[in-house]
């Protein structure tokens, strides 16, 4: 669960998101990702530095650029957590109403 936050702050960006979205059909280097997002290669680089930190994404050298690939393993468990939190019995609240008076 420690590994949540950092991955929900990195895909809370709408840029890394398409990102994201981008790297799961493809694997880009930074100039086709930004040229494909409309954005400038450092914008780019620093939105990939933040998912890397994440552990969302890895790049692998291919000649003088770097192409970037999505690890599924982090969304799969990422959307593993999500559907547990949705399957959660929704029970009464242990306290009752007298609790909620207290605090009015």
């Amino acid at each position: 669960m420690e590994r949540t936050l950092p991955l929900l702050k990195a895909l809370a960006d709408e840029s890394r998101l398409k990102i994201v979205k981008l790297l799961l059909q493809y694997n880009y280097c930074v100039g086709a990702l930004a040229r494909e997002l409309q954005l400038t290669d450092a914008a780019v680089s620093q939105h990939l530095k933040v998912l890397r930190e994440a552990g969302l994404v890895s790049g692998a050298k291919k000649g003088q650029y770097t192409h970037y690939a999505v690890d599924r393993e982090q969304l799969k468990a990422l959307a593993t957590q999500f559907t547990h939190l949705a399957g959660l019995a929704k029970e009464e609240c242990p306290h009752g109403e007298e609790r909620c008076k207290e605090k009015e």
